[in-house]
């Protein structure tokens, strides 16, 4: 089976024995084109196998461009670098669910509805109270999701764009007061309710930190820093959580199904779980006496099964574009917190001989944005099972834009893989007591 040169510029030969069938391509706005192959097996009976789906398209979208090879990322064409230094977490939400930055009147529209939708329902105190008190934040949090459509019944309507936006309102709101107060349950504190006349980063901080018996003041510099974080979190094309939401939303589930979907999804240490894998290394490190070449020499090692957390990506085949502004934004936390920076100082050491080593440099192993963000999470003082809550509530704008997109596109079908089956072939069936 071969692929010939394109007969034409917008098609290609596929050639299988004598056959030959023509595929389409796709054109991407920045090049990144593909072979429509939706055709393939209804005319040759042929699927394509692809594990991991490292090579395949699920869908067109307009809403994050990522050139992996040139360490580029864009939000609806806007360069993360300048999202990143000039923009708010709640106007690259809007930027990404509605397609356009918003102007002022839009904007002040948007971050009133979101911060008037802040509560959650009262009954949801004894849903918080039946979990024990070991349960994982994650679990809760996605949990807590799925439930809140029990609440807002106008969620089934998915295709009513009303019942959508105030929908999408609510999430972005209350998604901080659940994980707060998931928080809040692990601890064994009280749960403190939002304050409207706080941003919304600084909202988190305060349901997270404060407690009833004394005054928590939010420190400014904390709430951009975890601001930015948000932002930087915001979306990442189709990884494995926003494809799972979007698989979850194809069969026209409601949006809170498929964001808890996405929030399980993001739960693995594959994912959302990295940069709590590389607090853990440095931990170690630190731990072992800060040597770090002898852990750099573990980590090059083949017959050793450490492996550095934080380096390396599975789209960045350069410099992770978030890594650079989140190093800077570490080093601010670190300023104003004023916390031990041992395991920071590390990070540094490591990074520099990582990046001179040739075993890295050849792999093209750099930092990436999981290998500060869990330094700055730590500084701020969520503990480790917190890392992934927060990113999730990063990831919401992005998992709702792809939803809606999803849920809009006429091209979108119910999510169906296909697979080869490698099993046995027809077998009679063996009665107990003769096996």
């Amino acid at each position: 089976m071969t692929a010939d040169s394109p007969a034409r510029s917008d098609a290609a030969d596929l050639r299988i024995g004598d056959r030959q069938l023509e595929l389409p391509l796709v054109h991407g706005t920045e090049g990144d084109d593909a072979l429509d192959i939706s055709k393939l097996r209804s005319e040759t009976g042929l699927i394509t196998l692809d594990p991991g789906y490292g090579n395949t398209g699920a869908a067109t979208s307009a809403i994050t461009f990522l050139d992996g090879e040139n360490g580029v990322l864009r939000y609806r064409g806007y360069p993360i670098e300048q999202l990143a230094e000039r923009s708010t977490f709640l106007e690259v939400a809007y930027l990404l669910i509605w397609g356009e930055l918003p102007t002022r009147e839009q904007l002040d529209g948007f971050v009133t509805e979101v911060t008037h939708h802040t509560l959650i329902r009262e009954e949801m105190r004894h849903f918080f109270d039946s979990f024990p008190a070991d349960a994982h934040p994650m679990a809760v949090l996605a949990s807590g999701v799925v439930g809140m459509s029990n609440f807002y019944p106008d969620s089934q309507n998915i295709f009513d764009p009303d019942a959508v936006e105030i929908t999408i309102n609510r999430l972005i709101a209350k998604l901080p007061t659940l994980a707060a107060w998931s928080f809040k349950k692990a601890i064994g504190q009280p749960y403190v309710y939002p304050r409207n006349d706080l941003g919304y980063s600084a909202n988190l901080l305060h349901m997270m930190f404060a407690v009833p018996s004394e005054r928590y003041e939010v420190d400014s510099r904390i709430a951009e820093a975890l601001d930015l974080l948000l932002i930087l979190h915001a979306d990442h094309e189709q990884n494995a959580s926003t494809s799972t939401v979007r698989l979850v939303g194809s069969t026209h589930a409601n949006l809170y199904a498929s964001i808890s979907a996405g929030i399980s999804a993001l739960w693995g240490p594959l994912h959302g779980g990295a940069n709590e894998a590389v607090i853990n290394t440095l931990e170690r490190i630190v731990a072992d006496g800060g040597d770090v070449q002898r852990w750099v020499d573990k980590a090059k090692d083949p017959n050793d099964t450490f492996r550095l957390a934080g380096f390396g990506h599975r789209v960045y085949k350069n410099f992770d574009p978030r890594a650079t502004i989140i190093k800077a934004a570490a080093e601010r936390v670190l300023a104003a917190t004023g916390a031990d920076d041992a395991l920071f100082d590390v990070a540094q050491r490591l990074e520099e001989v990582a990046l001179n080593d040739d075993y890295f440099v050849s792999r093209k192993l750099y930092p990436n944005v999981d290998f500060y963000s869990g330094l700055i999470y730590r500084a701020i003082g969520f503990p480790k099972n917190m890392f992934t809550n927060c990113f999730a509530i990063g990831r919401l704008p992005g998992w709702i834009a792809q939803w809606k997109e999803m849920i809009e596109s006429k091209e979108t079908k119910i999510g169906r893989p296909r697979q080869v089956y490698i099993g046995p072939a027809t077998r009679e069936y063996t009665p107990i007591e003769q096996r």
